[in-house]
């Protein structure tokens, strides 16, 4: 893939922002990939660049098809009660969509849809969105710019370590879950 956006020449950013906006609105997609050809490619910072440009393109056009055809049917199914709770706070929301932005393990997708179906305003999803995509765009950019050279540093280990930190509750929970299971 890297070497296809190489040698797209001046094409190239444009091909992986609309390769990452694919990836987002194509939910099947992976966009990691997309990331790390984009880092390899272009390097540390345009990288980043262009698969934020291309992350929130593609997390915006999720947000407005949910919006223009799924908005109507929450309103009908929960009437007066959608613009209660959370479901009607505007700092809530953003809120969670900042936060939802920087846990690897959530969709990214699904969480573009479900946005657009809440009450929560575009420009505000579009903030919250960019703010929260950046140290990820940056972090995989890096590490495939990283892997093109072959120099991995203290800095790719303590990310790597992070994940690891990151992904134990997860790990936790899911045994947790299974012992219960297995003890029923």
């Amino acid at each position: 893939m890297q070497r296809h956006i190489e040698n797209a020449g001046a094409v190239g950013p444009l091909a992986v922002i609309a390769l990452m906006a694919l990836a987002i609105v194509a939910s099947p997609i992976p966009s990691a990939p997309i990331a790390l050809a984009a880092g390899a490619a272009f390097g540390h910072y345009l990288g980043a660049a262009y698969v934020a440009i291309g992350s929130e393109l593609g997390a915006t056009i999720a947000f407005v098809i949910a919006r223009k055809l799924g908005r109507s049917t929450v309103r009908r199914f929960l009437g007066k009660y959608s613009e209660f709770g959370l479901l009607g706070s505007q700092k809530a929301l953003m809120l969670s969509v900042f936060a939802s932005r920087l846990l690897p393990f959530v969709s990214f997708d699904a969480i573009s849809y479900v946005a657009g179906l809440s009450q929560l305003h575009l420009w505000r999803f579009m903030l919250a969105t960019f703010a929260g995509i950046l140290p990820a765009s940056f972090v995989l950019a890096h590490f495939g710019a990283v892997a093109m050279s072959g120099d991995w540093g203290t800095a790719e280990w303590i990310t790597i370590g992070l994940g690891v930190v990151t992904a134990l509750p997860f790990v936790f929970l899911t045994l947790k879950n299974r012992k219960q299971i297995d003890d029923e």
